[in-house]
């Protein structure tokens, strides 16, 4: 077996592990010092600020699940070169406050030490999820437009 299809397994089982609510397995498929990286509104998603570590990673992940009940993914898109593997995804996550469906796409980049993820790097349509996290159009509250 090759260092990239190794290192896209590992990546694919973290992702199912997460996928599943197993955050024991995910963090299993990590380093001790972790980074997590996330291009997102932190006033809207406070939750979404950079991580350093497994515990500060397993905290992140638990917000997640307080909040969702159900989490899918599709990965039409994984390429993987050495140490370093990259996705992109369709996303849905189920809001447990209603049953809504947030859906969304991203690319997420990890980098590889020894076998485990050492970095994860979130790029996200952050304007979309916006809108559908908070069940609302932004354009009007950016453009400083009252409702109607």
């Amino acid at each position: 077996m090759t260092v990239e299809s190794l290192s896209r397994q590992r990546v694919l089982h973290l992702l199912d592990s997460f996928a599943r609510g197993d955050l024991d397995a995910a963090l299993a498929c990590c380093t001790d010092d972790v980074d997590f990286l996330t291009h997102a509104p932190i006033d809207v998603l406070p939750h979404m600020v950079p991580r350093h570590g497994k515990t500060e990673l397993r905290a992140l992940w638990q917000t997640v699940w307080s909040r969702y009940s159900e989490v899918r993914y599709k990965t039409p898109h994984v390429v993987a070169e050495a140490d370093a593997v990259a996705t992109y995804m369709h996303a849905y996550f189920k809001k447990r406050s209603n049953g809504r469906i947030v859906q969304f796409d991203m690319a997420v980049f990890y980098s590889l030490r020894n076998g485990l993820v050492t970095e994860i790097r979130e790029i996200i349509d952050s304007y979309d999820l916006v809108q559908q996290v908070l069940e609302r159009e932004i354009g009007p509250l950016i453009l400083g437009e009252r409702a109607e």
